[in-house]
C-alpha cells in the first residue's frame, strides 16, 4: 500500500523463465514429442507451434503488457530439462512483455486454467545468448491466472457490493478464517492491486512478488477502514471514494479500487 506520507512507484517484476539461482531440481520427465511438433500442433508464420495439453475455463486472453501468473517446465528438444516452476514449486508472476519472443507470441493464445505445449525456434527463444538452451526449445506452460488485470466491475460498486455510513464500498472474493479483525494501530501482512477506475494499475504487492507490511493507521482512510473489517485470509474488492483515498492531492486521484488479502495480523 502507499502511505500517506510517501509514494513508490512499482514496475518490479517476478523473474522470468531462467533468471533464477542454479539449483538442483527435481527432473519432470519429457513428453513424447518434444522433439519435435506433431501433426496435430498449431503452427504461427513466425515458426511457433503449440498445442492444447489441458482447456482452460477463462475467457479472457492476456496482452502482451499484462502481468501473469504461470506454471513452466522447459526442455530441449533432446528430452532434458533445464528449468521448471513446477519442480521449484512455486508459480511465476512476471510482465509478459519482458519473457521470451516465443512466450510474448504464445501465452495471449490461452486463457486462464489452460495448459499448453509450445515448440519455440531459437529465433524466439533464446537466440544463441550464452548459458541458455541452443536451438528450438519446448514448453508445458500453464496459465494460472491474470492477477493484476482490473477487474470488470472497477468503474463503479455493483449492485450487490456492501456498503459502510461513510461511503466505502465492499464485496467479499475470498472468506477468510476466524474472527480476530485488526485494530487501527495493527500491523497487517497483506496482498494487493490497486487501480483508478479507468482501470489503470497503479501499485501492486503482486507485481513485487513479495507482500506488504504497514500499520493500518499509516495507510489511507479506506484501508484503515476496510481492512478492519476482515479477517485472516480473506480477500475482498474495495471501491474507495476520493475523500477516503487521496482526497485530491496525492499520487493518484479519484476514486480508487483494491483487491486485498489480509495474510496475517501480525
Amino acid at each position: 500500500m502507499i502511505p500517506m506520507n510517501r509514494w513508490i512507484v512499482v514496475f518490479a517484476l517476478a523473474a522470468a523463465p531462467l533468471a533464477g539461482q542454479t539449483v538442483t531440481l527435481k527432473v519432470i520427465p519429457p513428453p513424447p514429442d518434444v522433439a519435435a511438433p506433431p501433426p496435430d500442433a498449431t503452427r504461427s508464420p513466425s515458426g511457433l507451434a503449440s498445442k492444447v495439453v489441458e482447456p482452460g475455463t477463462g475467457t479472457v486472453h492476456p496482452a502482451k503488457d499484462d502481468i501473469v501468473t504461470v506454471h513452466w517446465t522447459g526442455w530441449t528438444t533432446d528430452g532434458k530439462m533445464f528449468d521448471s516452476s513446477v519442480a521449484r514449486g512455486r508459480a511465476n508472476t512476471f510482465r509478459l512483455d519482458r519473457a521470451i519472443p516465443g512466450w510474448v507470441e504464445g501465452l495471449p493464445l490461452m486463457v486462464e486454467g489452460e495448459k499448453r505445449r509450445f515448440w519455440i525456434p531459437e529465433p524466439l527463444a533464446y537466440r544463441g545468448q550464452q548459458g541458455r538452451p541452443k536451438g528450438m526449445v519446448v514448453f508445458d506452460v500453464e496459465l494460472l491466472a491474470l492477477p493484476v488485470r482490473a477487474p470488470a466491475d472497477v468503474k463503479a460498486p455493483p449492485p450487490d457490493a456492501m456498503r459502510t455510513a461513510s461511503g466505502l464500498a465492499f464485496k467479499v472474493l475470498k472468506e477468510g478464517v476466524g474472527g480476530r479483525h485488526p485494530r487501527p494501530s495493527s500491523s497487517v501482512t497483506v496482498n494487493y492491486s490497486g487501480w483508478t477506475s479507468e482501470g489503470k494499475l497503479f501499485d501492486s504487492s503482486v507485481t513485487r512478488g513479495e507482500p506488504a507490511t504497514f500499520r493500518l493507521d499509516e495507510v489511507i482512510p479506506g484501508w484503515t477502514e476496510g481492512v478492519g473489517l476482515m479477517v485472516e485470509g480473506e480477500k475482498r474488492r474495495l471501491w474507495i471514494p476520493e475523500r477516503l483515498a487521496y482526497k485530491g492531492s496525492g499520487p493518484v486521484k479519484g476514486d480508487l479500487v483494491f483487491d486485498i488479502e489480509l495474510l496475517k495480523i501480525n
